[in-house]
């Protein structure tokens, strides 16, 4: 199969069938084998319904409903076991993501060898205040932090080499965070095409500023992870030594300028504080280092990793 277009969705009735229609002119226009399979996150409305009315019209539609919502990561984390086009195409469900940018994306997959092609939402009809401007600072804040430079990290319209959406894994709200993962897991070819963004045509937003504010802590949690996730020790143990040794010169001096001048007192100077402090935080953290380390070489995906190719093994 040539490309397996995953849809997540929330409470989108009224653009599901609109939609479907419209990405079966674009596929059968440039004779794609295909499947759309749509993720009903726990709607409230009649999304359901209206996956199974467009399912019986056509058999190349497939519906994964929850039980209740449980995120657009989760969605998409189903969608991507259950894919198994050698292209897999992610876009929202709201109309905003154009299906005529679907061939354009399967090229830089199929012929220009990507790994992973985001899109770019250069012009944009969202509003410029609680939208715009906290976008533009998380994707400058991921490019610092990643090191991949893409102008719209939460972009719903991806396509992904299908060798990539079975390694990885996408949990919690890590799905703006794709390439990073992607990165992690040693695929290097990610790139970005500027892509059509239309106003909403139905219904409104589901996310709010307060997804900005907890993808900064995501950002944080998935760059620990990726660094130092099989060697907890290597962080937790490096400031653990900067700590304890800090606190350790500082007693040192105490000591020493207390022999010399047996009038002076320790208890009573801030710095014996300071310094007892130090060594306390640095014993704790190399003891959490420790414990990261006995966690993960007994878990058990310690010894998993990915192989791009072999030669001589059967």
């Amino acid at each position: 199969m040539d490309i397996s277009i995953v849809i997540p969705l929330f409470n989108e009735e009224e653009s599901l069938p609109e939609l479907c229609a419209w990405i079966k002119k674009v596929v059968t226009e440039n004779d794609f084998s295909y499947e759309i399979i749509l993720v009903d996150d726990g709607s409230t409305d009649q999304s359901w319904s209206v996956v199974q009315q467009i399912r019986n019209q056509n058999p190349f539609v497939k519906g994964i409903k929850f039980q209740r919502n449980y995120g657009k990561s989760a969605a998409l984390n189903e969608a991507f076991k259950a894919a198994s086009g050698n292209v897999v195409i992610t876009m929202d469900a709201d109309l905003q993501d154009s299906p005529d940018e679907i061939p354009g994306l399967y090229k830089m997959i199929v012929t220009d060898g990507y790994d992973l092609v985001s899109g770019w939402k250069k012009k944009r009809y969202d509003n410029t205040f609680t939208k715009n401007i906290p976008s533009k600072l998380f994707n400058a804040s991921t490019q610092l932090v990643s090191g991949i430079k893409l102008h719209d990290f939460n972009c719903g319209l991806k396509a992904y080499r299908k060798k990539l959406i079975k390694s990885i894994e996408v949990y919690g709200e890590m799905h703006r965070y794709i390439p990073v993962i992607a990165k992690w897991a040693g695929f290097k070819k990610i790139g970005e095409k500027v892509v059509e963004h239309r106003a909403r045509k139905y219904g409104k937003t589901k996310f709010g500023v307060e997804r900005f504010i907890n993808g900064f802590l995501d950002l944080a949690s998935i760059t620990f992870v990726g660094r130092y996730g099989k060697r907890p020790m290597h962080f937790f143990g490096l400031f653990g030594t900067v700590f304890f040794l800090i606190g350790l010169i500082m007693s040192i001096y105490l000591i020493v300028t207390r022999l010399i001048y047996p009038e002076t007192g320790l208890s009573n100077r801030p710095p014996f504080y300071i310094a007892l402090t130090a060594m306390i935080i640095g014993t704790q953290l190399f003891l959490a280092g420790f414990l990261g380390e006995l966690i993960s070489r007994n878990s058990a995906n310690r010894n998993t990793y990915l192989i791009e190719e072999t030669a001589g093994i059967e």
